[in-house]
Formats: structure tokens, sequence, C-alpha cells
């Protein structure tokens, strides 16, 4: 069913209930997070596909419960998390909390260290799915995020609310290192302030020594995130990313395993995007190979993007993609309940990990 979801989203008859719903921005933009047997999944509520889904979560009860109904027969119970606490404070110059991170999920905190990028204003090289901008322009959040401020909300974050990790992504700046200065000097100052796990998310810096810095610095797990797979779909659906080759994130990801470990080292990949299931498993093969955690979701549409209209995977394509992704993950022990923080530790925006734990079973 989680599968399912994702792929089809789901309609509210209570948009208001639990925490607010995330428009625009980057991480899992347009989604919900409903908690459905003690598992916390993102569903997509503002797309397209989700308006007609046939799933509809109903009004909570007044114990917070919600039946979820697909095509009118009730098949599950869902719940929402609450509003973050920490979402209530601003420091002390009067900049909300919620604007420098939100929660992911339901105990991840997230934020965009810096809320723009040298590809977003240009037609020719930005990714077509991306939103980076848009909560910006909208004054939902701050454009460069100072380490000390991530580390007052992380640690509010921490205190009020229980969150269990953090990830960090930049947009790209117009430097070598490609945001890993940024988010090691963010990480330094998270860590000084309160013991939590951090994912760092960039594109592969020009010089490998980044990834000792960022580790030295308090990261404990990296993302470098392919999207997609395959030079043709990459070169059409994200044009100035595509112009770093697939070698140059193989052999960055070669040189951040050591450094980081197996397993703590991962990349998203976005299906639905046009590369085949075949040329997925593929690439998720090497990857697994060399002990990086492919994490594979569906794709999904965010409004106000040239992708917006582009449909969303079918679940059966989810499921022969994730299924034998699941095995080869369990395979090599690299399951995503050892990973310390980020995308694939909290698995909300994939089935994959339900897909592990069946698997496990």
């Amino acid at each position: 069913m989680i599968n399912e979801l994702q792929s089809c989203g789901v309609r509210l008859v209570d948009p208001k209930a639990g925490a607010d719903s995330r428009r625009g921005g980057a991480g899992p933009s347009d989604h919900k997070a409903l908690t459905i047997g003690g598992v916390t999944v993102m569903a997509p509520v503002h797309t397209a596909p989700a308006f007609e889904s046939p799933y509809l979560v109903e009004k909570p009860d007044a114990f917070g419960v919600s039946r979820i109904l697909r095509d009118g027969f009730a098949i599950a119970e869902a719940s929402f998390p609450s509003q973050p606490r920490f979402y209530a404070l601003q420091t002390a110059d009067g900049i909300p909390y919620s604007k420098i991170a939100v929660l992911h999920g339901r105990d991840v905190l997230a934020t965009t260290v810096l809320q723009s990028c040298i590809r977003y204003q240009s037609r020719t090289k930005t990714c077509q799915f991306c939103a980076i901008g848009q909560s910006l322009a909208a004054g939902r959040t701050i454009e460069r995020k100072s380490p000390a401020q991530l580390a007052e909300v992380a640690k509010a974050a921490v205190e009020l609310d229980g969150v269990k990790h953090m990830v960090m992504t930049t947009g790209t700046p117009a430097t070598p290192d490609r945001g890993a200065a940024i988010l090691a000097e963010s990480a330094a100052a998270v860590k000084a302030a309160v013991a939590l796990p951090i994912q760092a998310q960039c594109e592969p810096p020009d010089d490998d020594v980044w990834f000792a810095r960022m580790k030295e610095a308090g990261v404990d797990a990296l993302g470098m995130h392919l999207e997609a797979v395959t030079p043709e779909v990459r070169a059409r659906i994200m044009p100035g990313k595509a112009q770093v080759p697939l070698d140059r994130y193989f052999s960055a990801f070669q040189a951040a395993v050591p450094v980081f470990g197996r397993g703590q080292v991962s990349t998203y990949i976005l299906a639905g995007l046009g590369d085949t299931k075949e040329a997925i498993l593929a690439i998720c093969e090497r990857l697994v190979a060399i002990g990086v955690y492919p994490f594979v979701a569906p794709f999904v549409p965010i409004s106000g993007t040239p992708l917006e209209s582009h449909p969303t995977p079918d679940p059966q394509f989810m499921h022969e993609i994730l299924r034998p992704l699941a095995a080869m993950l369990v395979a090599a022990g690299m399951q995503s309940e050892k990973v310390k923080a980020g995308c694939s530790k909290c698995g909300a925006c994939s089935a994959l990990s339900a897909y592990e734990r069946g698997i496990s079973a």
C-alpha cells in the first residue's frame, strides 16, 4: 500500500490535519506526512495525480486517527504527526525557526543551508524538477542559514520534539567545493551544540579532500544525488547538473565510502523520469558493490516546475525496482536501519525500507 500511496498520492478531507504540508522548496515538497502502522510516509497531496487519487484520507476522529479509503472502502488507519513545538520559536533577531529548518517525516530535521543554486535561474541549466527557489520567493525561508542559527534550531528540535537525525542539503554555489565548505561549517556548529547525527548532501566537490573535511566537521553520512542514471535522461532533465559526468560521481563515491563507511554514502534516484527499470537496477548493482546506498523513490511532480504535469511512475514499475533492490541491500548488509542519518534512514519518501523489512523477515 505504501508504494501505491507514494505513486498515486492521496486526497485529504481535512487539509489542515497535523503538521502543515510543504509546497515548493527542496526535498519532499507538495507532500504531507502520514503515520500508518507505526511507519511514517510522505504522500503527495498537492500534485495533479493526487487530485485524481483513488485514496482518500478522512478527517481525524477525536483520537487523531483517520481512515484511509480506496474507492470508498476503508483499508487502513493513519495519523498525522503534530505541529513541531520548535516551530513556535524564533531567533533573537526575529526569524522563525521554521524558516531555518523544518520537520521531515516524523523525527528528521531538514534544512537547505543555501537556498539558491547556480543552475536554478537558467532555463538551459536548471533541473526540470527543482523548486528550490519557490519557498524563498514565497518568504517561507531565508537564503543563507548561518551555522549559529542552525545550531540553535537543531538544539531546540531535539529538546522539544525528539528529533533523531538531521539532513543538510544545499543549492550548488559557484565554488569548486560545490557546497561542501558551508556544509562542513554548519555541521561543526550543530555538533558543538547537540549530539545529533547529520547527513550532508551536495554535488561531488572538485577535490576529494572535502570528504575527510566534512567527516572531521561532524558529518556522519553523505548524499551525492544522481536523480537520473542514463546520460540521455540526465541531459534532458537536468542539463546543467549533467555536465558533471557519471564517471565523476562514481569516482567520488569510491573516494567517499572509505571515509564515511559502507552504507553511509547514498544517492537519490528518481524513478519515473525516463530511465528504464533495467537501467536503474544496473546502476544500483554498481553502487551497492562499492558500498553506496541507492535510495530509489518515485518521481513526484512539483507545481510550478517544468515537470509539474509529468506523470508519476506506475506502482508496478516501482515494485519491479524496489523488490530486487531491497534484496541487493539485504544481501550486502546495507539496510536502511543501519544508516546513521539522512533520506535512506528516514525512508518516508520511498517504500524501499518496507521491502527490506519484508525480505529480512
